[in-house]
């Protein structure tokens, strides 16, 4: 039910934002509600106390988050847009190594914004200071980084097999499974399923 109803106030949300400006607090908000019930103790939440913690997440973050997702989302688009550049055009030998380093930024990109947006749940910190531990845990957690990849390959193909479920439960699903890999292998101090561990 968790990722239900965040999906349904995920679209909500960003409907009530206009969209460019709903869209990042959504999903920093879906990132705060996560962490939030994984860190509880009681996790059989209702559907009026996941919609209160998303609700209060964006309200509090909307301008923060519209800053932050929109600083990522622009070199994001641009590395995009290079990469399909050389992917169709011919270039050559030089374009076969441009697409290969392009693949590799991207794929790092990716996962530094995925788990930039976990980070920042969980800190309230600068966003250069977010954007720092979010490259380092890219490079300092590879089993972390792997599952965060294998997770979203996994729910893209699920996607892409049976539409319905990219209609039914959207970018919930996603962020949960970076917010749970990272909650499970990324080892952050006070969010991490070791620490209550001996």
């Amino acid at each position: 039910m968790l990722v239900a109803v965040v999906h349904v106030a995920v679209l909500a949300y960003t409907i009530c934002g206009l969209v460019a400006f709903g869209l990042f607090p959504s999903i920093g908000a879906a990132f705060a509600t996560y962490r939030r019930w994984l860190m509880s103790e009681d996790r059989s939440w209702g559907i009026r106390q996941i919609w209160a913690a998303f609700h209060a997440a964006w309200r509090t973050d909307l301008r923060a988050a519209n800053m932050f997702g929109w600083l990522l989302a622009i070199p994001g688009l641009l590395l995009l847009w290079e990469y399909w550049f050389v992917q169709h055009n011919d270039l050559g030998q030089p374009g076969i190594v441009a697409s290969g380093v392009l693949f590799v930024v991207n794929l790092v990109y990716l996962l530094m914004t995925c788990v930039g947006w976990a980070v920042r749940s969980h800190y309230a910190e600068r966003i250069g200071w977010v954007v720092r531990m979010s490259a380092s845990m890219v490079v300092a957690r590879p089993l972390c980084s792997l599952f965060i990849v294998l997770l979203l390959i996994t729910i893209g193909f699920a996607y892409y097999t049976w539409p319905g479920l990219a209609a039914a439960l959207g970018v919930a699903v996603p962020i949960f499974a970076i917010m749970a890999a990272v909650y499970a292998w990324g080892g952050l101090p006070g969010m991490s399923v070791h620490d209550g561990q001996a």
